[in-house]
Parts: structure tokens; sequence; C-alpha cells
């Protein structure tokens, strides 16, 4: 009877198992054993140990690409957060028309990038974008901002903020569940808005906080499409990202060994700093109940 229950279990459940197994074990294990690999694609693989990872520790374009993507998640994952939890504040207000303004935050992150990225080629074209046409009518003149080195990076981060509508939305259904009688002894205690704010509405969604933050790390560190299809490389490299590196070695270069060493090595990062994130959140994150 148990084997029976067990079996009906497992037959239940296979789907997923069966998904996880083909589609997740087995391609991450054949990755690694690929790292280790000379595997130009159209012929075998050949081991030569850790040759891979030993030529990516003095490939110069690897650092570049490191430190390109490590400078825009810096920058796209504070000011994401920063922008997403402000629209979520005020889109939590009560005011005539609140379906229409959260409708309008939220349609961007439902557009294709592509369309994304050659709606904001034109937006940052510099003779003829709509963004250098505004500070012109300004009397400012508007730089290059995908063709200059010192600008399109920024622009990149710029653009990012256009996504942020799907961490609005889970920032709004965390702010409903914080306890209205907070924000009643806070205003007997007389508490500004803006220490209400600070004391009340922070602690109250940190826990959100913390999961969009561990999204944006994931996303900024695979981000691709967006970057390759408006400025690939970019000027002087500047916005050549690590997946772009990655994609182009496997594809372009056909090095699927050395591509495949990159990707063990962008996971090692990424999981070093989702856990760093969840250290520094011990002290930060309240958790009600807790």
């Amino acid at each position: 009877m148990r084997r029976s229950r067990q079996l009906a279990g497992l037959l239940w459940t296979a789907p997923w198992w069966l998904g996880f197994l083909f589609f997740l074990a087995v391609p991450m294990a054949m990755s690694l054993y690929l790292s280790f690999c000379d595997y130009p694609l159209l012929q075998p693989p050949v081991f030569t140990g850790t040759q891979n990872y030993r030529q990516l520790a003095v490939d110069p374009v690897f650092h570049k690409v490191l430190g390109n993507t490590f400078i825009y998640a810096a920058g796209a994952i504070p000011l994401g957060t920063l922008v997403a939890v402000l629209l979520a504040v005020l889109l939590n207000r009560r005011v005539r028309g609140q379906g229409i303004f959260r409708t309008c935050i939220f349609v961007p992150t439902v557009v294709p990038v592509v369309a994304t990225a050659v709606l904001w080629l034109w937006a940052l074209n510099e003779q003829y974008g709509l963004l250098n046409q505004a500070l012109g009518v300004a009397g400012i003149g508007g730089p290059a901002w995908l063709a200059s080195p010192g600008w399109a990076m920024s622009s990149l981060i710029l653009v990012s903020l256009w996504g942020v509508g799907s961490p609005v939305v889970i920032y709004l259904a965390g702010l409903q569940d914080v306890p209205e009688e907070l924000y009643e002894a806070a205003r007997l205690d007389g508490a500004s808005p803006v220490r209400q704010f600070w004391h009340v509405t922070l602690p109250g969604i940190s826990p959100v906080i913390l999961f969009n933050v561990i999204i944006a790390i994931i996303g900024t560190w695979q981000i691709f499409a967006l970057p390759y299809v408006m400025s690939n490389p970019g000027p002087e490299r500047g916005t050549y990202f690590y997946t772009m590196y990655l994609y182009d070695n496997a594809y372009r270069f056909l090095k699927m060994g050395y591509a495949s060493a990159m990707a063990w090595i962008q996971l090692v990062i990424i999981l070093a700093l989702t856990g760093l994130v969840f250290w520094v959140s011990r002290r930060m994150v309240h958790y009600r109940g807790a």
C-alpha cells in the first residue's frame, strides 16, 4: 500500500521533477563539465582542466564587462528601488483616477524589450531625440546619450527606470499589509508625514524591499537584450555587459567551454551578492510577529 501511494505521488509530481531534471539539473551538470573543456561547439569537447578559469583571470575584456555590470547594478538597483517605493506610496493614496495612474505605471513592463529599446533609441537620439529636443527648448544642449563614454552608462541606468512597474505593484501589495493603527499612533505622537514614512512605512514593507532587491540583483546581472539592441558594445565598450560577452563567446566565437565558465562565475557572483544582502538585512528587515 505504501509503495503504491509513493508511486502515485511520484506520478502526480512527475511534471515538476522531470522538468527540473531535464531542463535544469542535467543542463547545469553539463555546463559545469563543459566549463573545464575546450568546446568549439562544432567538435567534441576536450577536457582542459581549469584552463578556462585561468584565462578569464587575465582576460581584459572579462574584467571590463565585470566592472561595467557592477557599475550598472550599483546605479540601477538603488535608484530603481527608491523610485519604485516612492511611486508606490503615491499610488497608494486615494485620489481620483488612481486606477488609471497605476495602469500607466505598469503598462511599460508588458512592452517587449526590443520595442522598448527602439523607443529609447529614438528618444535618446543626439539630433532628433525627444529628450534633447525638450532640453533645446529650455536652451540646454543635450549630450550624445548613447555615443558618449561619459553618458552611455547613465543612459542605460535611466532607461532601467522604465521597468519599475512590476516592483511598484509588489510594493503596493506590501503597503496594504501595513497596519493602519501604526499610522494612527504615529499621528497621535505628532509624527510628520516624513517621519511616518521613515519609521512606519519603510519598516512595514522592508520584507518586500528585500525581495525586490534580490530580484533586481538577479535581473541586473543578467541584463542582455536592452543594451544589446541599444548600444552593443557601446563607446569604448562602456556598455558591454557580462551576459553580452558570455553570449558572444558562446555563439559568435564558438567558445562554449569559455562561456560555460563565465556562466558559473556569474552564478557564484549572484549567490554571493544575495547572501550579502540577506546578511545585511538581518538588522534592517522587520517581520510582523517576529
